[in-house]
């Protein structure tokens, strides 16, 4: 008898599976779906569509519509036309250092779009260093930063990684042969990338575009940081707080938001279905990576450094206004100082401590969820128990103020029963939103790692005596330890910087995390300093964070890998 057919006892995980979908029911679908509860419904709870009809009539929210889709579309095409090359050049010729380039091509990721917006603001803004110098030279000025195109300008910027990352797994694994046959046959340059190698490294351009469309049209953050308000998640932010909770637009706009966000990823799967990507083998150790003529890698090298530049002007600009004492219409600061990061460590430990603890508790949370439907999915024959992984995976589709939102509907009134303080004024709240928003990603790491323990350990724990308690305790929990830390490291590091969700819960400043505070410090110009420090902070954390998730992950594979063959032998 098989592992597989044991663990049909129903008991164990059945319980899990109940109290898995208990929490996930309570903290995602009765809010989401009291969402869109509060959208169809009129005041007496009958059905209608008038509000959406209302919603269209007023030219604000048609303006605010049709913007979100704007920046959203321009930003998908300027990340795309930086990631396309970037990531070409590095893979397809030959270039020194082209690991460092595609990693810090990738560090805009570990920057939020909200903390660098101010920043980039200073170097790119009307009378930014960059605007300043070319009023000097040239006496001409260009409008970087200038309403829709400053959004535009941030996003694309912070988000074309995405395309990047996928982009880049895409080209290695396309079938060497199928690129030298067109070479032979005389495709070269332009021709054979759009002949030949785009369109076989699509499946990964349009996963990473359609993640760039919905992080943008769901941002709350940048466009409020840059004051644009005319944007569908600032108005709905903007209708809740200062309409409330029964006005019936901000829910309008929170399924809007919603129902593009899945429309846009089931478009990324509908443009690639009935279509044949495979190659016969992988691509990159079957050919050569070509030289570059001299002309040619001068060319390539001063675009990718231009790139580059660019790319990380963000993070230059916000390291420059954290050491800087006055930094305005100057190219750049006047002097330099430590004082913010001191006003930092003094004035806002509190938020630095909030954030190690909401974004602790959320992200052992997810550790626990994470690791608990993966065995279910993996280990167990419980029906629909796939079902578990789509709810919990749907968390990417929702954005973090529609769940915010959703939460504040479900639990208003609701009290905790021994100490009567509202839930929704309770930093729980803010922690349980961290933990649902940041569930799919521990998730995935938590199935990786049990995906490569071989069913056979646990046979032979068993075999020994061990119930199936034991078993997961002494066996799979061990085996999947570095799963499950990089899971954890992954789910603080991006709560850390959550905004969209905890701008709406945090109800006063004792519960501010860091996230809440360098929105409040960068609305004021004397505050910038100190919320360009703590972004400083912020950033260096999320970055330890990655670089710890990723060693964590190799070394947990590495000690997979003899285990795994122990257990095949």
């Amino acid at each position: 008898m098989t592992f597989a057919s044991r663990s049909r006892l129903p008991a164990g995980p059945l319980l899990t599976a109940l109290l898995v979908l208990a929490f996930l029911g309570l903290f995602l679908i009765v809010p989401v779906g009291t969402v869109f509860y509060s959208a169809f419904v009129n005041a007496d709870g009958s059905f209608t569509l008038g509000h959406f009809g209302a919603f269209f009539a007023q030219p604000l929210m048609q303006e605010a519509f049709f913007n979100s889709l704007y920046v959203a579309g321009w930003s998908a095409l300027i990340a795309s036309l930086i990631a396309i090359p970037l990531a070409y050049f590095t893979v397809r010729f030959e270039f020194r250092g082209a690991l460092i380039i595609q990693t810090l091509g990738v560090l805009p990721l570990i920057m939020p779009p909200f903390v660098g917006a101010v920043a980039m603001q200073l170097i790119f803004g009307r009378s930014g260093s960059v605007n300043l110098l070319l009023s000097d030279w040239f006496d001409f000025t260009l409008p970087f930063m200038e309403g829709l195109n400053g959004v535009i300008f941030v996003e694309s910027i912070h988000y074309f990684p995405f395309i990047l990352m996928n982009l880049v797994v895409a080209l290695r694994n396309i079938d060497g042969s199928m690129e030298e046959a067109a070479f032979n046959l005389g495709s070269r340059g332009f021709r054979l990338f759009r002949r030949i190698i785009f369109p076989l490294a699509l499946p990964g351009y349009v996963a990473g575009t359609s993640l760039v469309f919905v992080k943008v049209f769901d941002d709350l953050g940048t466009p409020l940081v840059l004051g644009t308000t005319n944007m569908l998640a600032p108005q709905a932010y903007l209708r809740i707080t200062q309409v409330g909770l029964e006005d019936p637009l901000g829910y309008v706009i929170s399924v809007i938001m919603i129902g593009f966000s899945i429309l846009a990823l089931w478009l990324s799967a509908r443009v690639l279905k009935g279509k044949d990507y495979s190659t016969l083998q992988k691509g990159g150790s079957s050919i050569q990576k070509r030289r570059l003529k001299p002309a040619e890698s001068v060319l390539a090298y001063g675009w990718i450094t231009l790139v580059l530049l660019l790319v990380l002007s963000p993070h230059i600009g916000v390291l420059l206004l954290s050491l800087a004492t006055v930094w305005s219409y100057a190219p750049l600061p006047d002097g330099f100082t430590l004082e913010h990061y001191a006003a930092v460590f003094s004035d806002s430990h509190g938020m630095i401590t909030n954030t190690l603890l909401y974004c602790g508790l959320a992200a052992g949370v997810d550790v626990i969820l994470g690791t608990a439907i993966a065995y279910l999915m993996l280990r167990t024959r419980l029906p629909a128990r796939q079902w578990l992984d789509f709810l919990a995976s749907a968390a990417l589709a929702i954005p973090g103020i529609v769940l915010a939102i959703g939460m504040l509907r479900t639990f208003r009134g609701w009290e905790f029963p021994l100490t009567g303080t509202l839930i929704t004024s309770s930093w729980l709240l803010i922690m349980i939103a961290y933990s649902v928003r940041r569930l799919p990603y521990a998730l995935r790491s938590c199935v990786a790692a049990l995906q490569q323990i071989n069913v056979s350990l646990e046979e032979a724990a068993e075999s020994l005596g061990a119930n199936r308690l034991r078993t997961i305790r002494r066996v799979v929990v061990p085996l999947m330890a570095g799963g499950m830390l990089a899971g954890f490291v992954t789910s603080f590091v991006t709560a850390a910087v959550e905004l969209s969700a905890t701008i709406m819960l945090v109800t006063r400043d004792s519960q501010a995390p860091m996230s809440y505070g360098i929105y409040l410090y960068m609305q004021s110009a004397a505050g910038r300093g100190p919320g360009a420090a703590l972004g400083v902070l912020a950033v260096v954390a999320v970055g330890i964070g990655t670089y710890i998730s990723h060693l964590l992950v190799e070394r947990a594979s590495a000690r997979q890998r003899p285990a795994r063959n122990e257990g095949t032998e």
